[in-house]
């Protein structure tokens, strides 16, 4: 049975965003088996602790990115459907994680590939949630020159999530009004609205995220996904990273 939302959770059903970089840790390139067991413990905890709805859409871009194709001269398209492929390999790699944890996972993919993981049926998706499996979303939109950043977007908003997480690896822990890494004098941004990104050029997720989010009236949530703990943290109601609402 899935355990009640714990009555300290300001919200019960979320979706976490994860990069396709942050999966490369350290190195670079392909999979950190420790940044893997990492963000599976993260996401397990707050699913048992706080009986929390939880599904996520991962990149790609450790194994590859599209547009890095196309700079190189392939079909735009061609290149963006090798980078769903990329997704379906961190997913894959996420979920075993999760399940050597014990906690129930699903991966659904938006091309099919039924040997290895479950086509996206948005009604199976919630089902699962209700149930309290985690649900990895892979393969993006479906659709070449669409980020993840979009499909992260797009499948909160059909799952009915409470708020989209939008984890950063880089070491800053939210939004701010410059690069801090370059500029120190840059100012962190507690809150802002989706036109202040939109107008201001804030490197929170692409447009087209950001207008899908505002449309239906989702809030975004940036953070350190370094920081242990913050998933928690931001699922209880606490201020971590920007709010964008």
């Amino acid at each position: 049975m899935t355990p009640p939302a714990a009555e300290d959770a300001r919200y019960h059903r979320v979706l976490l965003k994860l990069s396709g970089e942050a999966f490369a840790g350290d190195v670079g390139y392909g999979i950190d088996g420790q940044f893997a067991d990492y963000i599976a413990n993260e996401i397990a905890s707050v699913r048992n602790d706080h009986g929390v709805d939880v599904a996520v859409v991962v990149g790609g871009g450790n194994i590859w990115r599209g547009m890095t194709g196309a700079g190189a001269g392939m079909d735009r398209a061609q290149a963006d459907y090798m980078g769903m492929l990329a997704t379906v390999i961190n997913a894959l790699a996420l979920q075993d994680t999760l399940e050597r944890l014990g906690q129930p996972t699903r991966v659904q993919t938006a091309i099919h590939m039924a040997q290895v993981a479950e086509p996206y049926i948005r009604r199976r998706a919630i089902r699962h949630l209700e149930k309290g499996r985690v649900v990895i979303f892979a393969g993006g939109t479906g659709n070449p020159f669409f980020t993840t950043d979009t499909a992260a977007a797009l499948r909160a908003v059909e799952i009915e999530a409470d708020v989209m997480l939008r984890g950063t690896h880089s070491g800053v822990d939210g939004l701010y009004t410059d690069d801090p890494r370059t500029n120190p004098e840059a100012t962190k941004l507690d809150a802002v609205s989706y036109l202040d990104v939109l107008n201001r050029g804030l490197k929170a997720m692409d447009s087209t995220a950001i207008t899908l989010c505002m449309d239906n009236k989702l809030p975004i949530v940036v953070f350190d996904l370094l920081g242990k703990g913050n998933i928690a943290s931001i699922v209880r109601g606490q201020a971590v990273g920007t709010l964008i609402r």
